[in-house]
């Protein structure tokens, strides 16, 4: 059974003409599938859609989907990466032309200790910051060298994850999640208009929590708001919800609110 289909066929050769390739033109989902079905469906597809059509890429979404039941059809856990780039073109940067290229993979779901869901995670406070691009936000594009640098900047098993800001100083995200904190206003996450990647179990969170009597919002998060959370931590739509126990001088114990989130997406992903 091959693992990697590109345009609804079993290969493993992309053109070195991709523009995904030549310039990172292209976007991407990373999902978490349970017993051969696609965890957070609609929102995967909803964003993927969404992303293309910001980028001006012409993906048949429908296609994609038909081929992604049948990429899926003997499999049963793992983890799927979506890439839609904008296919092959000449030198130079003018998109017009070019057919879009569609590629599915399959992987074994990562390996985290136990005790990152348990007890809680500390988090690298990353010096990389994330540029200020609207017309780039929230869309989980091919070209992620600053979640690349911003990773290469510890090596210690001490640090889960990394958190980054903004070149205004507000803090964003993780390297590879989403940022939620509790205040006394709620459950809180980043606003991200103008950096960040807008993960979609954060949206699932944010759409969600409200019907379990938690409010939730979006706001500005300067570095020192973390100084006022009762509880703080980290999510994205493989592993889940991580606690957040310790980040720079600052420290948290897993709390009710980050329990009962984690509650609610546990049955979801299996995890």
């Amino acid at each position: 059974m091959a693992n990697v289909w590109i345009d609804g066929e079993p290969c493993s050769v992309i053109p070195s003409d991709d523009r995904g390739l030549a310039y990172g033109d292209g976007v991407f989902e990373t999902v978490r599938v349970v017993s051969g079905q696609m965890t957070l469906g609609d929102y995967h597809w909803n964003r993927l859609r969404a992303s293309c059509d910001r980028l001006g890429i012409k993906a048949d979404i429908v296609f994609l989907q038909q081929t992604v039941s049948r990429f899926l059809a003997d499999r049963v856990s793992g983890v799927l990466k979506m890439i839609v780039s904008r296919g092959s073109g000449g030198r130079g940067y003018n998109p017009k032309g070019c057919r879009s290229r569609c590629i599915l993979s399959w992987h074994d779901l990562p390996e985290y200790p136990a005790e990152y869901w348990q007890d809680g995670i500390a988090l690298y406070a990353c010096t990389a910051e994330l540029g200020l691009q609207p017309s780039l936000a929230g869309i989980k594009h091919l070209n992620r060298l600053e979640q690349v640098l911003a990773r290469s900047e510890w090596d210690d098993s001490r640090y889960a994850e990394g958190l980054l800001k903004d070149l205004n100083g507000n803090l964003i995200e993780g390297t590879m999640t989403n940022l939620f904190l509790v205040t006394s206003e709620g459950l809180c996450t980043p606003d991200l208009k103008m950096s960040g990647v807008a993960g979609v179990m954060r949206q699932w969170i944010l759409d969600n929590m409200p019907q379990y009597g938690i409010k939730t919002q979006v706001c500005d998060v300067a570095a020192d708001t973390l100084h006022q959370a009762s509880e703080v931590f980290v999510c994205n739509s493989v592993n889940g919800v991580w606690p957040v126990v310790a980040y720079a001088d600052m420290r948290w114990a897993p709390g009710p609110v980050t329990r009962r989130v984690q509650s609610a997406v546990s049955g979801m992903l299996n995890v």
